[in-house]
């Protein structure tokens, strides 16, 4: 194609895109629909100015398409300060929202974690000599130190650090086993799927074991708090891992590599709530699930209330704004 038909058949385009970028130098800010049409006009004269460069057009108008894709990039991908309203908005609606818009992957993940779970748990009660399989003596016995009914403090091993050092060490171990089920989506979807059902067939064998020696009486109260917002944080992780798996496997027709950065942009965004949801587990278990001053039953009932307030969460917080 001639320079001057290129030039033709997209200067409206260019001259678009420059009043945009003039609007935004100024005022930091543009009307809706051309903010939600930036992106796409970005990528387009990107490539526009590629092919300028392969057909060796005159250098003014090279010039002029990578001043266009200067700025671009630099009102996209501007680093934006983190203000507590944005922190507000993105938890009371931007994570919710996104967690909906990936409901099947959602249920699909907490399927594979929660009926392993529940299996393992009835095999373990039931045919005790399954523990085996994934727990030794001595791994054993440091679960029943730490949920023995005479023990100090529930929950940790005996003579371990204050509970603000634990809050610490739960954040740290929770962080890691989230991580690993998000990052193994890397790998086409199966890391993903493993540490889903390892995770529940572990848990699993540990409630199955406590319940069956009778030391559900302090196993049960000390997770059912917390539980709500780690478990779910567990399989939310996992959902956000499956996306970047799919998009591995079947990136329809974009390449790999294009179609695992758009899963990307959201499953990263739904860590960021994972995180969220992981620093309120800790808070939670390091300072109340422990406790021994408060009742089995105000436990239970607290551990109910929560569990709930997470449900509705996730299916009523954003939908007033997203309306």
């Amino acid at each position: 194609m001639r320079q001057k038909d290129f030039e033709a058949l997209h200067e409206a385009h260019w001259q678009r895109l420059e009043s945009v970028l003039q609007t935004l130098s100024v005022s930091k800010s543009a009307c809706a629909g051309e903010l939600a049409s930036f992106p796409q006009a970005y990528r387009q004269v990107c490539q526009h100015l590629a092919l300028a460069r392969e057909r060796q057009y005159a250098p003014h108008l090279i010039e002029r398409l990578d001043a266009l894709v200067q700025g671009g990039h630099q009102h996209l991908y501007r680093a934006q300060g983190l203000s507590l309203s944005r922190v507000l908005h993105f938890l009371t609606s931007g994570f919710p929202t996104l967690v909906r818009a990936e409901w099947r992957l959602v249920w699909l993940a907490s399927a594979l974690l929660y009926l392993p779970m529940i299996a393992m748990g009835l095999a373990v009660y039931f045919a005790p000599h399954m523990v085996y399989t994934l727990l030794d003596h001595a791994d054993l016995a440091t679960m029943e130190s730490m949920y023995d009914p005479q023990a100090e403090h529930i929950g940790r091993e005996r003579g371990s650090d204050s509970d603000f050092m634990m809050f610490g060490h739960y954040i740290k171990n929770n962080i890691g086993i989230s991580f690993q089920t998000f990052a193994g989506g890397l790998l086409y979807g199966l890391g993903s799927l493993f540490y889903l059902a390892y995770n529940g067939v572990f848990m699993g064998a540990v409630a199955g074991h406590l319940t069956r020696v009778e030391f559900g009486s302090t196993f049960y109260p000390f997770v059912v708090g917390h539980g709500a917002f780690e478990l779910t944080a567990i399989a939310l992780s996992g959902a956000a891992g499956l996306r970047l798996g799919f998009a591995l496997i079947s990136p329809g027709r974009q390449k790999r590599l294009d179609a695992l950065r758009d899963a990307a942009h959201s499953s990263i965004r739904i860590m960021y709530g994972v995180a969220a949801m992981l620093l309120v587990a800790a808070f939670v278990e390091a300072f109340w699930s422990s406790t021994q001053t408060v009742s089995p039953m105000l436990k239970y009932t607290t551990g109910a209330v929560l569990w709930l307030l997470v449900a509705a969460y996730f299916m009523l917080a954003g939908r007033a704004r997203a309306a």
